[in-house]
């Protein structure tokens, strides 16, 4: 539907902005620094961008930072992921299911997904990134799609650049 976006390669987050950000006063509240040039006050993402430290280092994670076709990313929205009855394919050759506000990625990255949202979780405790129910889902992901090389490669890679270890990739890595 949208050729534009499905023509495309996006950045996307695989927690998603919104799951962290909601933690953050200044994303559900505002701040005082979060007013525009017409003076009218902001929240959200915009404002816990602009003021809060810990936010902008969450939101710009290169380990929780994947390509994905933009239209895809666009429909995923800030979704969580689930195991979706039945093989409903909306998008030809690409292997993911999107339905009920909730995401099916191809069996092949579930593992780096569930990773990620482990990363996350350890890397920045206390702000609500896995619920009970998604951590056995990705548990169960993390054991039946393990790490392979490329994934420990791509750690290496972020570590050397973002200056911290992803220990839930690392861990495993010869």
């Amino acid at each position: 539907k949208d050729k534009k976006r499905a023509n495309r390669i996006e950045w996307e987050h695989v927690v998603p902005a919104h799951a962290f950000g909601q933690s953050f006063p200044e994303w559900r509240d505002g701040h005082p620094k979060c007013v525009n040039k017409k003076g009218k006050r902001f929240k959200g993402r915009k404002c816990a961008g602009k003021v809060n430290r810990e936010f902008k280092r969450m939101e710009a994670d290169m380990f929780n930072l994947y390509p994905s076709i933009g239209e895809v990313n666009g429909l995923r929205s800030n979704y969580s992921m689930a195991i979706i009855e039945g093989e409903v394919r909306k998008f030809g050759e690409c292997d993911v299911e999107i339905s009920s506000r909730k995401v099916e990625p191809r069996e092949e990255v579930r593992g780096e997904i569930a990773r990620t949202y482990l990363y996350m979780d350890s890397a920045y405790p206390g702000r609500g990134i896995i619920s009970k129910k998604n951590r056995k889902l990705f548990e169960a992901w993390d054991r039946s799609d393990p790490v392979d090389e490329w994934e420990c490669e791509r750690a290496r890679r972020i570590e050397r650049i973002q200056g911290n270890r992803n220990e839930i990739v690392i861990g495993v890595c010869q």
